[in-house]
């Protein structure tokens, strides 16, 4: 029973460390490496429209899955005796891997902003990236694109 509640800090302790992710990776303001000394394209535009959505951040729940099953099939485990104990303990690692991994795909949801800019050319894109509070329809925006990542900030 001593190593079971010690798996359980464990798993606990790495759940709460992943929940501190870096979520500025979705600001205009922060490029990824492979963007960085790298030519990129820019185009200016009009901010038209700017409506929040969620980010679904890390896409990878398998910590979750995993830490949910093994705690639940440790609390499974307390449960009973017998064949009773031992249904109990794969009930309780199922139950837990569900749960786990939807706790884990809500604490990687991250705001975000739907931002909907008329380039200068008249075409009409959509970006989605963190919100800022410099977005505000009609601002002036520039968009810098490498490969399929763009970037918005707006012009001051």
């Amino acid at each position: 029973m001593q190593s079971a509640k010690s798996l359980l800090w464990v798993m606990t302790a790495a759940l709460a460390v992943t929940g501190c992710a870096n979520q500025n990776l979705y600001s205009g303001d922060v490029y990824t490496a492979e963007q960085a000394k790298v030519t990129q394209t820019v185009v200016y535009g009009t901010l038209v429209s700017i409506r929040p959505v969620k980010i679904q951040a890390g896409g990878d729940s398998l910590l979750g899955t995993i830490g949910g099953a093994v705690i639940g099939g440790v609390l499974g485990s307390a449960v009973g005796g017998g064949k009773g104990k031992d249904l109990a303990t794969a009930a309780g690692a199922v139950a837990g891997a569900a749960a786990g991994k939807k706790a884990m795909e809500s604490m990687d949801l991250v705001d975000g902003a739907e931002l909907e800019i008329k380039k200068d050319s008249g075409d009409i894109v959509v970006v989605v990236q963190a919100p800022n509070a410099a977005y505000q329809p009609g601002a002036r925006v520039r968009m810098v694109q490498s490969g399929n990542k763009v970037t918005v900030s707006v012009v001051q």
